[in-house]
């Protein structure tokens, strides 16, 4: 049932939910969060049914690591109430936007906080858990967005709220059973047959296997037995791992059985290396959104270094690095977008969502070659406007774009 009681209860709380962007912003400014720390826990300690000051003190456990503590305060947060109302600026709303969530890292849902912070969007944000279903009463809204990201521990939830929402009395931005095949192998078996795609392949392989090709000669299998063809090198990472963790390159038998000793995993996901380094040596990596089929650029990062992340691409220090970049927004409509286009509208054929996001580079014979895709890639606006400055143009683009999505399923004009 849908009942506009929940979001009056969240405007009569004595202290409102400080927020995923406002906090990530501090720390990624290098602001004083100790500070903040310290006045969730006097609110906790104070008040054990402070859901909102736990659901922010987990978002700081998380930032600092303590994954322990921050599923604690979560658990405590999510089962204290399911519903957490995101705080947002003065504006008049003329959109109601739910969003629903599951339990887990920065990475486990889609951070669709950052895309609304100065749209006209009133956002809820309603958890399930494996234990805990949508609950009876629903906060009234006018579209549902499916936040809960890809990962093997929330296909049961994307499993339910398949079934949940089939019916569902308002649009749904991204429906849960697209998102359920944004595996790595899932992904690669969608777009691996268009002609103007890379997409090396991702096989699931397990802790056992790897070993057995690590025996001593006379036992050992090979890894092209185990691989079906592929040899080395090959990237090899955790399932479910993002950002770069556990994630590494494997050149020969010696340095896969290192990594096995390093790696306290079971399940892996590995692939074959290409070498995607431009003509001056360099390696660049995009990333892309695709909202409704069209694509904006969110950043492009320049590295000597095959693993390129943008907070360790050094584009804060290199001022040619930020040109180029700059170039790349600037002149996206005009260059990246149209050489790619075929391929950018099969991925919005192939996978069929709304909104999802695109890691990716360039071969050396100019196809597009994917290194991830999936929904709940983090998008920002908080880079320094001194250092940024067209950062701060292009951004607002992509947040219009999503507020557009959004109208658009609602029959509503901005």
């Amino acid at each position: 049932m849908l009942n506009d009681t929940v979001v009056d209860a969240a405007s009569q709380e004595k202290f409102k939910l400080i927020g995923l962007p406002t906090l990530m912003t501090l720390a990624f400014n290098g602001g004083d969060l100790a500070a903040i720390g310290e006045q969730l826990l006097a609110r906790i300690k104070s008040d054990s049914h402070d859901a909102n000051a736990l659901m922010d003190m987990a978002v700081l456990f998380i930032m600092r690591g303590e994954t322990k503590l921050a599923r604690s305060m979560q658990t405590l947060a999510i089962q204290t109430k399911q519903v957490f109302h995101f705080p947002r600026p003065a504006l008049p709303v003329k959109i109601r936007a739910l969003a629903i969530l599951g339990p887990g890292d920065l990475m486990a849902n889609s951070p669709f906080e950052f895309l609304i912070e100065d749209q006209p969007i009133a956002l809820d944000m309603l958890y399930i858990t494996p234990s805990l279903s949508l609950p009876e009463i629903i906060p009234e809204h006018d579209v549902l967005i499916v936040a809960i990201g890809e990962s093997d521990r929330n296909q049961p939830l994307l499993s339910y709220l398949d079934t949940t929402l089939n019916q569902w009395p308002r649009p749904v931005i991204n429906q849960p059973c697209r998102i359920s095949q944004l595996s790595r192998d899932a992904a690669c078996a969608q777009l691996m047959n268009s002609t103007d795609i890379v997409m090396p392949p991702a096989m699931r392989i397990t802790r056992d296997a790897l070993e057995q090709c690590c025996r001593p000669e006379e036992f050992a299998c090979t890894l092209t037995s185990q691989l079906n063809g592929v040899d080395y090198p090959i990237i090899i990472r955790p399932i479910d791992s993002h950002a770069g963790l556990g994630l590494n390159k494997i050149e020969s038998l010696s340095a896969l059985t290192g990594y096995l000793v390093d790696a306290p995993e079971n399940i892996f996901f590995v692939s074959p290396f290409i070498d995607y380094r431009s003509a001056d040596g360099l390696f660049r990596k995009y990333r892309l959104i695709l909202i409704n089929g069209v694509a904006y650029a969110c950043h492009m990062a320049i590295s000597s270094r095959w693993m390129v992340h943008y907070l360790n691409a050094d584009m804060l220090e290199n001022a040619g690095h930020r040109a180029e970049e700059a170039q790349f927004m600037e002149n996206f409509n005009t260059d990246f977008a149209v050489r790619h286009a075929s391929a950018i509208q099969a991925i919005y054929t192939q996978l069929g969502l709304d909104y999802v996001g695109i890691d990716c580079a360039e071969t050396p014979d100019g196809k597009l070659l994917i290194f991830e895709v999936d929904s709940n890639m983090v998008v920002h606006n908080m880079d320094s406007a001194e250092k940024f400055p067209y950062k701060k143009i292009q951004m607002p683009k992509l947040f219009n774009a999503f507020a557009q999505l959004l109208a658009q399923r609602c029959g509503i004009i901005l």
